[in-house]
C-alpha cells in the first residue's frame, strides 16, 4: 500500500502533509502536490495533516485512479520538503468538486 494525493489538492496546494513526511516522498506541480508511490512508506502521518483530506490510502476506491498520475508526475515534478504558505485564495477551492477537470496543470511550479 501507498498513500496518493487526488484531486482535493487541486488549487488548494497546502504542505501540511510536507512537513511531516519521513521520507520527503512528495513533489510540486504548478497547483497541487503529489506522492511519489516507489518512495511512500505507506507510514501514514501526511493524510491528517492535509487540510483539504486530499491523501488516501491507494486501497481507497477514490485513490486508485490516482496512482498512475502520482507516479507519472512525481517523477517530472521537483521535490519539495518544507511547508510553504498556501496561496491566498486555497480556502476558495476546498471541497470544490470537479477540479480536476478545471483546474488540473501538468506544469512544474514557477
Amino acid at each position: 500500500m501507498t498513500y496518493v494525493v487526488t484531486e482535493d489538492c487541486i488549487k488548494c496546494k497546502y504542505t501540511d502533509c510536507v512537513e511531516v513526511c519521513p521520507v520527503d516522498c512528495f513533489y510540486e506541480g504548478e497547483n497541487m502536490l503529489v506522492i511519489n508511490p516507489d518512495e511512500c512508506i505507506d507510514c501514514g502521518v501526511c493524510e491528517p495533516e492535509c487540510p483539504a483530506e486530499a491523501i488516501l490510502p491507494d486501497s481507497d476506491e477514490v485513490a486508485e485512479k490516482w496512482l498512475d498520475l502520482n507516479a507519472k508526475q512525481s517523477n517530472i515534478w521537483p521535490n519539495i520538503t518544507e511547508k510553504r504558505e498556501p496561496a491566498s485564495d486555497a480556502d476558495d477551492y476546498q471541497g470544490m468538486e470537479n477540479k480536476y477537470e478545471k483546474f488540473y496543470s501538468d506544469k512544474s511550479p514557477e
